[in-house]
């Protein structure tokens, strides 16, 4: 068997069993549904869904197909991908996780089934330090790869190692958006044009989007200001800047912290003033700076040196304090929820993509 035109592969997988992490797996499989149906209309020859849960993706629509993990091996990211390149042979792969750019479109993947098909020695990317999507062509190339533990740091290494030539894809909310945590499953919820799967998917987060429509408004108020804490890029940020209408008092932090070096020391502003005020003060200090705060929480939690665990991130994104198990956690999420003005907590993704899609739907709600 051998692919000679673009093929996706998707990685489903490790989603974890907490009632949390259950909710985001089966919203990730609606994604990854909608991603095979877009790419397949876009000219991709298949897609093929590297999973643990092949049941999950039953029943197949024509052009996919499920590999399934194999029983009892210990996941290694690179080894799993080599292994479908090889296995199919795949000339001209391109690679997704299954929360990765929802909003993608039949337009988005056909540039890049369009930059695959035009030569080979060359990569397309939506983010080239912290990819959610990359092909390359020839596939063959990815043997030049040595580790690889995630795939965020594809991109870097097909260019170091493999020598190919970097294609970046523009930076819009579709590019830029995933579907990583509670908080990007709420907002994806109050998005225009989300498939009814989706849709239904969102239904458990019900309670957090209203809690995150509540901001909405004030994006579209010239009168209102917006505190915005974390991971936030340039390119977030001149965003916000030209395309909502409020003010925005902005904090970034420790980019870059999910790939820092072995031994890096997180420190963070906010984090000192938490550790100052105690988590009720805190929140109390942080609403006379605006009128609704937006966290990317991971940056305090590594400030702290706390490592709660997936489902209590998630537990705390949706603002579910009682049933987070990390007690400084626990406590920061319940200033968050009692605090003077709306707090929406969530990882990078709320302060990158997520406030670009909530502002377009803020605007097309307007």
């Amino acid at each position: 068997m051998g692919y000679a035109q673009p093929v996706l592969v998707i990685f489903h997988g490790g989603t974890g069993e907490g009632a949390a992490e259950r909710v985001m797996s089966r919203a990730r499989v609606a994604a990854a549904r909608n991603s095979a149906e877009a790419a397949l209309a876009a000219g991709f020859e298949a897609v093929i869904i590297a999973t643990d849960e092949p049941a999950a993706f039953v029943p197949l629509p024509p052009g996919v197909l499920v590999d399934e993990d194999r029983p009892g091996e210990q996941f290694s990211y690179r080894e799993r991908l080599a292994w479908v390149i090889e296995r199919y042979g795949l000339e001209r792969p391109a690679v997704m996780g299954s929360g990765s750019v929802p909003l993608l479109g039949v337009a988005e993947f056909a540039l890049v089934a369009e930059q695959l098909r035009a030569r080979d020695g060359r990569f397309v990317t939506n983010n080239f330090f912290s990819a959610d999507l990359t092909g390359w062509t020839p596939g063959s190339a990815f043997r030049a790869i040595g580790d690889l533990p995630r795939d965020n740091l594809l991109p870097r290494k097909l260019r170091d190692e493999a020598g190919l030539a970097p294609v970046i894809l523009p930076r819009t909310t579709a590019t830029q958006f995933d579907l990583d945590t509670p908080t990007d499953l709420a907002i994806l919820a109050l998005a225009p044009g989300v498939s009814p799967a989706l849709r239904a998917a969102a239904e458990p987060v019900r309670a957090l989007a209203e809690r995150v429509r509540a901001v909405m408004p004030l994006l579209c108020d010239r009168s209102a200001e917006l505190v915005v804490a974390g991971r936030v890029g340039s390119q977030a940020w001149q965003y916000l800047e030209r395309e909502t209408a409020c003010r925005v008092r902005l904090f970034s932090e420790e980019r870059g912290l999910a790939t820092a070096p072995a031994g890096h020391r997180p420190r963070s502003v906010l984090g000192f003033l938490l550790e100052e005020l105690g988590a009720e003060r805190f929140f109390q200090r942080m609403a006379e700076l605006g009128d609704a705060v937006v966290l990317d929480t991971r940056v305090i939690e590594a400030h702290l040196g706390l490592a709660p665990s997936r489902e209590d991130r998630f537990q705390g994104d949706l603002g579910n304090w009682e049933q987070v198990g990390e007690p400084e956690l626990r406590r920061f999420t319940r200033a968050a929820l009692e605090a003077p003005v709306p707090v929406i907590l969530g990882g990078h993704s709320l302060v990158s993509g997520g406030l670009m899609a909530l502002n377009d739907a803020a605007w097309e709600g307007r």
